[in-house]
Parts: C-alpha cells; structure tokens; sequence
C-alpha cells in the first residue's frame, strides 16, 4: 500500500532581529530622556566664575530661598519659627548631613544668612551654595 504519512514542517521564528530592535529602542529612549530634578520653585541662581561643580547625592537636603525670602526643605514651606527643627528632621534622615542652599539672585541675605545659622544649630556637616556659571 502507498499510504504516506504527511509531513509536519514545523515552522522556527527567528526572534534575534525583534531583540535587536527592543534593545535598540531601549538604547535610544534612555539616551534621549530628560532626567530632571522637579522644583517646586524657579529660582535664578547667582552667578560665579569660579565655582567647583557640585557632586550629586539622593541624600542631600535642598534648601530653596526664594525671591520674597520663601524658605523650603526639600520642595516643602517652612516659617521662620519651624526652620530649626525642620533642617533637624531633614538631616537626621540624611545619611552624610550635608545641605545645599539654592538661592534666587533677588533673596534677602538676611534670610540666607538665617538659613545657614539654622544649619549650623541642626548640625549640619557641610552647606554648599548652588551657583550657576555665565
């Protein structure tokens, strides 16, 4: 008898060219992103010709004084009366206790020079003063 079984071509999807392009993709969208600190304040930064450039750490806590001598750590109001406490608090979490002052070129420096007595009463380690390059 000439009964023939059928064939079973089992057909293979070559799936390396789709990988390619995943990671090519990858690449491209990490390349391209914009990782930028959200401020909850525009401040314009005086500037400095002869400033180090700052090195970034998660643990840093922010301080912004604004134009009308605002004062918030880490994007959160503070009053004058809870400043103390609240840089206490903040660098407590911190784990170097270092501080960063972002200061708009109009702010009081009656208020910057408040801050940074508050820093030293908290116990902060070290305060750098964010300034921008002309």
């Amino acid at each position: 008898m000439g009964y023939k079984r059928p064939r079973h071509n089992s057909v293979v999807l070559n799936l390396t060219p789709l990988i390619d392009i995943v990671f090519l993709l990858l690449v491209f969208f990490m390349l391209t992103a914009h990782f930028v600190e959200d401020q909850a304040l525009i401040v314009d930064l005086p500037d400095a010709d002869n400033s180090p450039a700052a090195a970034e750490h998660e643990e840093t806590v922010t301080v912004i004084i604004s134009s009308q001598s605002e004062i918030l750590i880490n994007n959160q109001p503070v009053s004058d009366d809870e400043l103390v406490e609240s840089l206490r608090n903040a660098l407590d979490k911190s784990e170097d206790r270092m501080m960063r002052i972002r200061g708009d070129n109009e702010a009081s420096l009656g208020v910057a020079v408040k801050v940074l007595d508050a820093a030293e009463a908290a116990g902060a380690k070290a305060v750098d003063i964010l300034t921008e390059k002309p």
